[in-house]
């Protein structure tokens, strides 16, 4: 039973950090685009031959 006792304050603290994170990366425009991704993978103009 004594477990309970740091578990909980762990699982507490680490839902939290993930908040902080997922709310950190809202801000920064991670999410903006969402559609993008997904129509330029099924496109035909794709570069064969990459800069460099």
């Amino acid at each position: 039973m004594q477990v309970i006792a740091y578990l909980i304050p762990i699982s507490l603290f680490l839902g939290g950090l993930g908040l902080v994170a997922f709310i950190f990366l809202l801000r920064s425009g991670q999410y903006d685009d969402p559609e993008g991704d997904s129509r330029r993978i099924l496109s035909d103009d794709y570069d064969d031959k990459p800069k460099g």
